[in-house]
């Protein structure tokens, strides 16, 4: 059924939904930037990706959003603005992947955890003077929320949402 609503879908309809989502990412990144760029970095903007599972042309958005946020809000420089794009679009082709494959919903959550996870503290830990372990670590524990969340939002919206 998600096919075929994506298959009727329009592109001006696609590029609205992509921007609504984009902004709604960047927004939530302002209101949470106080814990979403701390020690355990709970970003709930994230849990966004998830929304790749029903709108698979949302994947470069989400991405480019990820980008624009470290852009406009984490001061760590260039490495962190083109991983950050990288890892969202890693993040969100692998969270698309999981209906694809007709896999359980709750695997979703997996690379919403494991790509920031495992990922950003490879130029975080040359960008701060923290080691890679304690880094992924508390990153993964910060993106446990977004996760769980992501998987909430995809089960509440996926039979919900009009193409």
């Amino acid at each position: 059924m998600a096919a075929q609503r994506l298959k009727t879908m329009t592109i001006s309809r696609q590029i609205a939904i992509s921007g609504l989502v984009a902004a709604v990412y960047i927004a939530v990144m302002m209101l949470t930037q106080g814990f979403a760029f701390g020690q355990y970095q709970i970003r709930i903007a994230t849990s966004l990706y998830a929304l790749s599972a029903i709108y698979p042309f949302l994947i470069i958005p989400l991405a480019v959003s990820n980008l624009l946020s470290n852009l406009l809000m984490g001061g760590l420089g260039l490495p962190d603005i083109i991983g950050g794009g990288i890892v969202g679009l890693l993040t969100a082709s692998l969270v698309y992947l999981v209906p694809r494959w007709q896999l359980n919903d709750w695997l979703i959550a997996l690379p919403i955890i494991f790509c920031p996870g495992l990922l950003v503290p490879v130029w975080l830990s040359y960008l701060i003077p923290v080691p890679y372990e304690v880094l992924a670590v508390s990153l993964l524990i910060g993106q446990i929320i977004p996760g769980i969340t992501g998987v909430i939002l995809v089960k509440q919206l996926r039979n919900k949402l009009v193409g």
